[in-house]
């Protein structure tokens, strides 16, 4: 897994969100100080408080990841190409966090089920496609 310095050195060299809106880096905000934010295009909004970064661990980013899967699988089963996209980014930005080689998957065929599948079984995260 990646670690915080890492990540921020890879941004600091080019490396850019793969999200038209942003969604990929916005939660990598959520485990780096305020001050760090402007390098992933955000800023705090006035009279909003600074939050305190979540604890950069495995658990965590799996949890996020966990969070991030399950919307993905609902836009990809109803179809919401945009969001499905969207959220195929975030899923791929997740594995480029854990060093996983899933990260370089670029099959989005069936609004990106194929990675969120792979993603699922990988993790032992939930498929809502499979049954028991």
């Amino acid at each position: 897994m990646k670690t915080r310095e890492q990540i921020l050195d890879a941004i600091k060299n080019g490396k850019k969100s793969e999200c038209l809106d942003g969604r990929d880096f916005s939660r990598l905000c959520d485990y780096f100080p305020v001050e760090d934010w402007d390098m992933m295009g955000f800023s705090l909004r006035d009279g909003v408080e600074k939050p305190e970064p979540k604890e950069f661990t495995k658990e965590n980013i799996l949890n996020n990841l966990k969070h991030d899967l399950d919307f993905a699988f609902e836009k990809a089963i109803d179809q919401r190409g945009i969001s499905s996209s969207f959220m195929f980014d975030v899923i791929k930005m997740w594995m480029w966090v854990l060093d996983d080689k899933l990260m370089d998957f670029n099959d989005y065929a069936m609004y990106g089920l194929p990675l969120y599948k792979a993603v699922a079984k990988k993790y032992s995260l939930e498929n809502p496609l499979v049954t028991n």
